[in-house]
């Protein structure tokens, strides 16, 4: 067990040397950030005194599958960190039918630019999963991530439209800051080292946005008063959308079914 644990260890650092050594010198994370056009006159959406509110929920259509049964024994600390089975969050079918991991965002419709919140959003390895497994977070906003367990995890984002990375953090503690500097819907995160672990992360360029939990619900608040396009974004069964239009302090509710 030590060997396998040992060439694991190796083969990450590998691979990340590899990424490391493409040549020249080695970009900012996240890269470059591209001016927001406007910045100077940026909306604090908490200045939005009547804003509207898009309520509803993401219904599952048909059986709910089977649980799959996580299989963590290569690490004994990953089984040691769960009093349990641990079952995969593809798809999470919660007891009222609805589907949970889903983001559901403003898709179109917003000709603003909001402020970028100063404070971070953190994502965690956490007993040999990520924490959350699907999230937003706000272009050029900084993402934390933390490794809050006693073994090696990597951490391997593959973007399309912003720049990729992928390092080791092999101690309890650690911590590595990354922006990405432009909208993206959705990047994949992967542990190299535990392929169970996997995560989304929709990066937007506004505050408009949220992930469905326990109950499927979702809601948008405090936007401007218009006409939408909400999308709903779900990691094995695609993206779906709904037009809505809300006018000022009005509630809209939009629902959407994946499956069956």
């Amino acid at each position: 067990m030590r060997k396998q644990a040992l060439a694991a260890t190796l083969a990450v650092f590998a691979a990340v040397a590899v990424a490391a050594c493409g040549g020249g010198e080695a970009p900012a994370p996240g890269g470059t950030a591209t001016p927001a056009p406007g910045a100077a006159a940026a909306i604090d959406p908490a200045s939005i005194t009547d804003g509207a509110t898009v309520n509803g929920s993401i219904a599952f259509a048909g059986d709910a599958p089977q649980a799959q049964v996580l299989q963590m024994a290569a690490d004994p600390f990953c089984v040691s960190a769960h009093s349990g089975p641990v079952t995969a969050q593809r798809v999470v079918v919660n007891d009222n039918g609805t589907l949970r991991h889903v983001f559901v965002y403003v898709k179109e419709g917003l000709d603003q630019t909001f402020t970028v919140p100063t404070d971070a959003v953190e994502f965690s390895q956490e007993g040999c999963m990520y924490n959350p497994h699907v999230f937003g977070v706000r272009a050029r906003q900084t993402v934390t991530i933390v490794n809050n367990d006693t073994t090696l995890h990597n951490v391997n984002a593959q973007p399309a439209n912003n720049a990729a990375f992928n390092f080791a953090q092999p101690l309890e503690g650690m911590t590595n800051d990354q922006i990405f500097a432009n909208p993206e819907i959705m990047i994949p995160v992967m542990c190299n080292v535990h392929a169970w672990m996997q995560a989304y992360i929709g990066v937007v360029a506004h505050p408009y946005f949220a992930v469905t939990g326990e109950d499927g619900s979702f809601t948008i608040a405090n936007l401007p008063a218009g006409d939408y396009v909400i999308a709903a974004w779900h990691e094995s069964m695609g993206e779906q959308t709904q037009n809505v239009s809300v006018a000022a302090n009005e509630t809209a509710e939009v629902s959407f079914s994946f499956g069956g």
